[in-house]
């Protein structure tokens, strides 16, 4: 009787874990929808302000003022980090904190290496290993343009005043519930497209290129860190909502077992109490 007292509670246990992930799984997924549309709805956008940033920068000469692509020796690296404040997602954040530490060791070895985190589970394991320039969990209580213009200005000076020479952005990239995809994009200086294409374009500047440029490059920049932002938080929901779904069916799982296990055993002690009461009744009559 002990091991079917233990078997009832492991099998209320695993109901109980059962039910908290499937209820994780469908706040996940309700959260999903609305990142997945913000993210949908502001790509065609900035994948155009790229585009025209790229067009642009062909036509870029010494005299465009734009120091924002102007390339310096790479003595100090920044590596902005992306995670999320919350784990339960499955390989979300582990992911983003290893493709910092592959470029750290390989891509800037020999360079001096900080890193700005932006959730708190990348701090947590970077800071053990790094020097962590500032850390923002506060961004994804209001995740918003002008938040993330903030950070991105912050990012575009410590550029200007020569603290690093380059900036770069490590971040989950949505691409269904299912799956994320760990991009590291060049976030300054920017990187200059000079193919035979873009030089052949004939564009008209008003008021004039110099004004142009300097309005339309940090509008670039902002939306790239606001795109980034967005992909990692609809990657979270995603990675959430697939993980929780696996725990549910592996929960549901282990407690059919469980159910199988403890009737097997129920039937088994009836047969002996059984057993026990016939062969006391025989005894009996003997």
């Amino acid at each position: 009787m002990a091991n079917l007292k233990e078997l009832r509670s492991r099998i209320t246990s695993v109901s109980s874990t059962m039910q908290i992930t499937k209820a994780m799984k469908m706040v996940s997924a309700a959260k999903l929808n609305k990142a997945q549309d913000a993210i949908t709805q502001m790509r065609p956008y900035s994948e155009k302000l790229t585009q025209l940033l790229q067009d642009l920068s062909a036509t870029l000469d010494d005299d465009s003022g734009s120091k924002f692509a102007e390339e310096r020796e790479i003595k100090n690296v920044l590596i902005v980090a992306i995670s999320s404040n919350k784990g339960l997602a499955g390989a979300f954040n582990t992911n983003i904190i290893k493709a910092v530490k592959y470029k750290a060791k390989n891509d800037y070895k020999a360079k001096n290496i900080d890193v700005y985190t932006l959730g708190k589970k990348a701090n947590d394991i970077l800071k053990k290993e790094y020097d962590i320039h500032k850390n923002n969990n506060e961004i994804y209580d209001d995740l918003s343009f002008e938040n993330a213009s903030a950070i991105a200005e912050e990012l575009m000076q410590l550029f200007l005043d020569e603290k690093y020479d380059k900036i770069v952005l490590v971040y989950n990239q949505f691409k269904n519930a299912a799956t994320q995809i760990v991009q590291h994009e060049q976030f300054l200086p920017i990187e200059q497209f000079d193919s035979e294409e873009n030089k052949q374009l004939d564009y008209i500047f008003e008021p004039s290129k110099l004004e142009i440029v300097k309005d339309l490059i940090p509008k670039s920049l902002k939306m790239q860190l606001f795109k980034a932002l967005r992909d990692s938080f609809a990657s979270e929901h995603g990675a959430r909502m697939t993980a929780m779904h696996k725990a549910t069916e592996n929960a549901t799982e282990l407690r059919d077992d469980l159910k199988l296990s403890y009737n097997k055993a129920r039937q088994a002690s009836i047969t002996n109490e059984i057993l026990e009461i016939v062969g006391g009744a025989e005894a009996l009559n003997g």
